[in-house]
């Protein structure tokens, strides 16, 4: 099969999943005189404010977990400056600054799992937590950047999207500013996404103009490849669905590190060239990674992976190797990979993007081996093998089709980047036919 480069075909999915039919509300605002907002890593900055006292650093940081546990360490989200640059006992200071956690914080919001959002400042030897909607305006003082009023709506629970301005963004109107936010999530019967459009002063105080739903949402879930013999299922009792959700796929990276093993085994024994035999050595080190980043985060979230149990199987014939990468590599895996690279710009918990940023790189690769090995297969295969492969293909996009049906909790597709049911069905619309081409 000659398939045009993945990295070209993800692009064009994840576009045209963009630009879908999912919006509501026309052609959108216009934003051409929007300053959209300033992020790090797809989280909203504190570089562009300009607080009325300058101090040494200024930190933005947010406490993560079930409930608001005041043992919990805050996580950083964005900095700008350098922290006790002027303090008269920098180690002191720096202690402090580290120690610094405020029981409580200005953006507190809970979806199964809270989080509660806080600024961490020094000047001279002051370390101080800004930690109140009230704090926070004295520490602004007037509000003179398009990054201070967004900061403000942020404060007051709404959503600032990085790099849609239709969705953050800020402009100066008369002696104040109009922003951009939304809130809400589309997932789920009932939910939706509703932009709305803001007045913020020069005080800092906000009121609301007008709003528009621009999204409606409902579940979702996508499944990447399987190993053979595995006979576990990796349930998790976890009560928090990001627990589940990532010991679910620590069990699955788990199972794939023998998988990726034995097919080294098998392509030496069949003569593969080596490059494909490099390839999937390569895979089973990462996913020994993957693992145990997923693991990780399941507990995080509250959650034990299970072991896998994959049971020892004969070596496969080259068919009966062909059909199992058809399936699971050149359509679950590709599809997992695809998702993979969606979650690594969507997912909100800023643990979730970063892990899933170096995880989607290498499922990239696992997939553009899977098409690779499909190639070489198919030049060893007869003419009635290669049509049981095609037609085994074409079976598996069906079935996987219908699984997208299936619900996701709205935590795991706001913090972990899940796409909507919706969305997911248009992300594989797009990527379909190429898969059975």
């Amino acid at each position: 099969m000659n398939v045009p480069p993945l990295r070209q075909l993800f692009r064009r999915a994840l576009q045209a999943s963009v630009i879908g039919p999912v919006a509501l509300a026309g052609c959108g605002p216009d934003t051409s005189t929007s300053t959209p907002a300033i992020c790090d890593d797809f989280q909203l900055s504190v570089r562009g404010l300009q607080p009325s006292v300058i101090p040494d650093v200024v930190e933005l940081r947010v406490l993560t977990g079930r409930d608001f546990d005041p043992m919990a360490t805050p996580r950083k989200v964005s900095s700008d400056g350098t922290a006790c640059a002027t303090a008269t006992a920098p180690a002191t200071c720096q202690a402090s600054f580290d120690a610094l956690s405020p029981m409580s914080g200005f953006a507190a919001a809970c979806l199964q799992i809270c989080q509660d959002y806080h600024l961490a400042t020094t000047r001279g030897d002051e370390v101080k937590a800004v930690a109140t909607l009230d704090e926070l305006k004295t520490f602004l003082g007037p509000i003179d950047t398009a990054q201070e009023a967004m900061l403000i709506a942020f404060a007051q629970g709404y959503n600032i999207t990085c790099g849609q301005a239709d969705r953050g963004s800020a402009k100066a109107v008369g002696l104040g500013w109009e922003v951009i936010g939304t809130r809400g999530i589309a997932c789920g019967p009932g939910t939706a996404v509703t932009r709305h459009f803001l007045s913020v002063t020069r005080e800092g105080e906000l009121s609301e103009t007008r709003a528009e739903i621009i999204e409606r949402g409902s579940p979702n879930c996508a499944i990447g490849r399987r190993p053979p013999g595995l006979s576990s299922s990796g349930a998790s009792d976890c009560e928090v669905s990001l627990g589940r959700f990532f010991a679910e796929a620590a069990h699955l990276e788990a199972a794939s590190v023998p998988a990726f093993e034995r097919l080294v085994i098998e392509l030496t024994h069949h003569g593969a060239p080596q490059d494909l035999r490099e390839a999937a050595l390569s895979a089973a080190l990462e996913e020994i990674e993957h693992t145990r980043v997923t693991a990780a985060l399941a507990r995080a979230f509250g959650a034990e992976p299970v072991m896998p149990v994959v049971h020892e199987r004969p070596l496969r014939s080259l068919l009966e190797l062909a059909l199992d990468n058809a399936v699971e590599g050149c359509v679950r895996e590709t599809f997992g990979a695809l998702v993979a690279q969606y979650q690594a710009v969507h997912a909100e918990h800023p643990g979730v993007r970063a892990a899933m940023e170096g995880i989607a790189r290498d499922e990239l690769r696992h997939a553009e081996l899977s098409w690779a090995l499909d190639r070489w297969l198919d030049g060893a295969l007869g003419v009635s093998e290669r049509l049981a492969v095609r037609a085994a293909r074409s079976e598996a996009v069906e079935r996987l089709r219908h699984e997208l049906s299936a619900p996701v909790d709205p935590a795991v597709v706001q913090q972990a980047g899940m796409p909507s049911a919706e969305l997911a069905q248009r992300l594989f619309g797009e990527l379909s036919p190429s898969l059975v081409a």
